[in-house]
């Protein structure tokens, strides 16, 4: 039983043997092809051979990192090895024991054509040099199908105006049974870049070949006039083969350089750049027209719509009343959607409007001034004034109503008569009441949040891990910061999916709300509003430490899961 044992598990350990130098009778290089495209892996196969002395001393003290191998390195620069795996096997030929090796290289070319693996050697055996053809451009008909993977992008204009939205979509195809993918995302340090929603994922067929393809799309508003030159998007992916190989593939493919105009002459240099597809003001809760009457409490509700902007954009909407009319606004609305097609926004402002001096009054016409995209021409969006016509006894003498878009300073005081005061069942007082107590439960609720948030003792001990990735991301989002620079938005967002993996950011505006945090979110559109403005301003020195600041408060939330994270987002991530 001992001897049946034995004698298997010796012929076992045979074929582990360790490998004597010895003279090699030969090397071999096979590529997988000679031709390929720009971002393509070519996968090298290089074989060799070579006695081996087997005896019982040595038998048991084998060790794979002393198996020799090709002096590979001197394909570098020209090729980048990704990855090397070798394999070998025992065999005796005329009672000669020979072993051969083989090893597996995947490598990337660094450049376009024609690039030479050169002679490698092995023991004291050369191999012959092979040419390869690197090429660009889009494979021919009847060789587009041999492609394992490709990218294409495409933008929805040749041209655009400085802050006009650009829509950029990236297309990954890609065949086989992909067991990783990562593509990169769209980087300009004078851009600010959003992402359109989740990546769609679908099949289409391409020259008889069946693929998959992840398409993500991408809004675009380059800050400064001249060529917006985009960095290449990159994929890198892993697959397997019929026989169970692991293939590598890779590509990349950069956008044409788009021509980014200034703002033409015919917009007038004192109204703010709003370049957009469309842009519309609505209003609703007042009548267009007739009797009001005094005392009485009326909501006015002016809406601007936007198709091509993000709300940070957008400026602040007219307040102007009469005399007649008092007005109490309310914080300004804004909202931004994410489509296919880009970005649509709204601002929305409501005021609590109180007549209180009978007679004709008019309330004044909005008009705000932008930019069509589509026509190229300038175009105004308008409500038309309202006449009105005051009835009733003055619920209160007319005051001038103060202008809030002005520098804040003390009003000249004057007498006030028992006359002037309004009766205690004066809708108008109701209101100003109202606005009081909530502004007091705002501020309560500001101060129990903000004794919440406080970090215990042990805190820290608490803190996510993190890795260099993650790291790195968050130092480049605070160069931005530091910078004032248009990007920090497209950074925010990288970084937040690293550090929160689980939450599916799809927009700051995600981040923004994940953060609950208000000084975040009023530093940063107080950045992406001077970055939108017509005429650009450096921010603050004391707008950008505050956001700093408030990212720090952010990146110490602890993660709810600490999933491995990779350089470039996930070509299947969490979806969004």
């Amino acid at each position: 039983m001992v001897k049946r044992i034995f004698l298997p598990v010796f012929l076992l350990l045979v074929q582990l043997v360790a490998l004597q130098p010895a003279q090699a009778s030969e090397l071999s290089v096979e590529p997988d092809r000679t031709q390929l495209y720009e971002g393509e892996v070519l996968t090298l196969t290089v074989r060799g051979s070579m006695e081996i002395d087997l005896n019982l001393s040595n038998l048991f003290n084998f060790d794979l990192s002393d198996l020799p191998s090709p002096d590979i390195e001197k394909v570098e620069p020209d090729f980048e090895i990704l990855a090397r795996n070798q394999r070998y096997s025992v065999q005796t030929v005329n009672g000669d024991m020979t072993g051969e090796i083989t090893w597996t290289y995947q490598l990337a070319p660094t450049r376009t054509g024609k690039l030479t693996i050169p002679e490698l050697t092995f023991k004291d055996a050369t191999s012959e040099p092979v040419e390869i053809d690197v090429v660009t451009g889009t494979a021919p008909s009847q060789e587009a199908g041999a492609r394992d993977s490709f990218i294409e992008l495409s933008a929805d204009k040749a041209e655009v105006y400085v802050q006009e939205q650009l829509v950029l979509t990236i297309q990954l195809f890609f065949s086989g049974n992909l067991i990783r993918g990562e593509l990169s995302e769209p980087e300009h340090p004078d851009a600010i870049i959003e992402s359109l929603g989740k990546q769609r994922e679908f099949t289409r067929y391409r020259d008889g070949v069946r693929y998959r393809v992840v398409e993500r799309r991408y809004a675009i508003f380059p800050q400064q006039p001249g060529q917006l030159s985009l960095a290449p998007i990159r994929f890198e992916g892993q697959t397997r083969d019929a026989n169970g190989q692991l293939k590598f593939l890779r590509d990349q493919q950069q956008l044409y350089e788009v021509p980014v105009k200034p703002v033409p002459d015919a917009f007038p240099a004192d109204q703010p750049w709003l370049p957009a597809r469309s842009l519309a003001l609505a209003e609703d809760g007042l009548p267009p027209a007739g009797e009001l009457n005094a005392g009485a409490n009326l909501t006015r509700k002016i809406t601007l719509h936007a198709d091509g902007l993000p709300a940070e954009a957008l400026p602040p909407l007219p307040q102007e009343t009469p005399a007649a009319i008092r007005s109490y606004p309310e914080s300004p609305l804004r909202n931004t959607e994410t489509t296919v097609d880009g970005l649509r926004s709204t601002l929305q402002q409501e005021a609590a409007l109180v007549p209180v001096q009978a007679g004709d009054v008019v309330l004044p016409a909005i008009r705000i001034l932008w930019w069509n995209t589509e026509t190229d021409q300038l175009e105004q969006a308008v409500l038309p004034e309202r006449p009105y016509t005051i009835t009733g006894n003055s619920a209160v003498a007319a005051a001038p109503v103060p202008d809030n878009s002005a520098p804040e300073t003390p009003p000249a005081t004057t007498p006030v008569t028992a006359d002037d005061q309004p009766p205690t069942d004066n809708p108008g007082s109701f209101w100003l009441w109202l606005s009081m107590v909530l502004g007091l439960l705002w501020l309560a609720t500001l101060v129990l949040w903000w004794l919440s948030r406080k970090p215990s003792g042990g805190a820290l001990s608490s803190e996510p891990l993190e890795d260099d990735t993650e790291k790195h991301a968050y130092e480049q989002l605070i160069r931005s910061v530091k910078n004032g620079s248009a990007d920090t938005t497209g950074q925010l967002l990288h970084w937040a999916r690293l550090r929160f993996p689980e939450q599916r950011f799809a927009t700051v505006s995600d981040v923004v709300r994940f953060s609950d945090d208000p000084e975040l979110a009023g530093h940063l559109e107080q950045l992406q509003a001077q970055l939108f403005s017509q005429h650009q301003q450096a921010v603050s020195n004391e707008a950008l430490q505050g956001l700093g600041k408030a990212l720090e408060r952010l990146r110490k939330r602890k993660a709810q899961s600490e999933d491995s994270r990779y350089g470039l987002p996930p070509l299947n991530p969490v979806s969004r």
